[in-house]
């Protein structure tokens, strides 16, 4: 089963919350749908090195709010708000609508983000870097930052060869049939002028035990990793690096050596 579906998807309702966030009657629900499709290929493709993560749309009575999480908010927002401000007015005339609302929420930690950790590998297999050494410095980077475990799966011409293949770097757990653990996954593609790189990005940030804001908007104290993982554990790593560092019970201590000659 995790390995089939969608770890988001499996997870909606349960830890996570939906990125469009509206209700339409049976004969609006297509054109509405589309919509939102139009929105996301429409800025993704606008805003291509923009750093976003996920697109939110919201809608109200003659309202449409649209809310961008990005990791570089400063393109996005341009000298003085002007690239808003024109990125407004282009919604407007995709969607037909008079009353279009931007929002723009920083975030804080890219590395645990699998679209930005994805998309950076990507731009990276685009300007001729290794793959491999593309992929190791993403995961040593986001576990570094706190997560729990880190998966990357990499399919195509790697490296230009003829043959396409697939290769798997992983580090850490990524329960996928847990469902209270909050797992982040991403597609994205490198265009390489010898193909379609695909590549699949899994993260785990943890254990969700508590009752979660579904608000994909919320960006509360919960998701904070570090935090979480530093209060967790953080004694237990010290004692571990006393008793390393102790010659009393360590085989490797020089009083113990002498103990066994005589």
């Amino acid at each position: 089963m995790g390995q089939k579906a969608n770890p988001i998807g499996n997870r909606l309702g349960i830890i996570r919350g939906w990125e469009s966030n509206w209700y339409a009657a049976k004969k609006d629900f297509a054109s509405k749908l589309i919509e939102d499709n139009k929105i996301r290929t429409y800025l993704n493709a606008r805003i291509n090195k923009g750093g976003i993560s996920k697109i939110v749309i919201e809608r109200t009575l003659g309202k449409l709010i649209v809310t961008i999480h990005t990791s570089k908010p400063g393109i996005i927002i341009g000298k003085g708000g002007n690239e808003v401000d024109r990125i407004k007015e282009e919604l407007k005339k995709l969607t037909s609508k008079d009353d279009v609302q931007i929002n723009i929420l920083e975030i804080r930690r890219p590395e645990l983000d699998a679209n930005i950790v994805g998309d950076t590998i990507a731009r990276q297999i685009e300007n001729r870097i290794n793959f491999k050494r593309a992929i190791k410095m993403a995961i040593a980077s986001t576990l570094r930052m706190g997560a729990e475990g880190i998966k990357v799966k990499v399919s195509g011409r790697l490296g230009g060869a003829e043959i396409a293949r697939s290769e798997e770097f992983k580090q850490g757990r990524t329960p996928l049939h847990t469902f209270r653990m909050d797992i982040d996954y991403a597609n994205v593609f490198a265009q390489t002028v010898y193909g379609k790189i695909g590549i699949k990005v899994w993260i785990c940030k943890g254990e969700v035990l508590g009752k979660r804001e579904l608000n994909p908007n919320f960006t509360g104290g919960k998701s904070d990793v570090s935090d979480r993982r530093d209060r967790r554990d953080g004694g237990e790593r010290q004692d571990r690096r006393d008793d390393r560092r102790g010659g009393g019970n360590d085989r490797r201590g020089g009083g113990d050596r002498r103990d066994r000659r005589n």
